[in-house]
């Protein structure tokens, strides 16, 4: 039985039981579940940055987001407050829209 021992969505196990095949899973503890979240969000990224297609990209970044917002959550915040926060630092500081690459300022 192939070991994976990693983060799955929620329903991942009742995928895998439906297909007849037999599983081992755990309930991490708060701490191992942050630690898990990072790992996951390192692996989105590392499959959004190999992507090659543009469908493929927009499912890593869906993938991603979905852990940001579980790693929200475990920081105290909703969905709503991350967007909230990310909207005032659009207003505040712009996005990444005009492609500008800062070259260098002086002291």
């Amino acid at each position: 039985m192939p070991i994976y021992n990693k983060l799955v969505r929620d329903l991942i196990p009742d995928i895998i039981g439906a297909q007849g095949k037999q599983y081992t899973t755990k309930t991490l503890d708060q701490e191992d579940y942050i630690a898990e979240l990072r790992k996951k969000l390192q692996e989105e990224h590392q499959e959004y940055i190999t992507a090659g297609q543009d469908q493929e990209a927009v499912e890593e970044l869906a993938d991603m987001l979905e852990v940001i917002y579980a790693l929200a959550f475990v920081h105290g915040a909703t969905e709503q407050d991350l967007n909230r926060v990310r909207d005032e630092k659009a207003q505040k500081r712009g996005k990444f829209q005009e492609r500008i690459l800062l070259i260098e300022t002086e002291e």
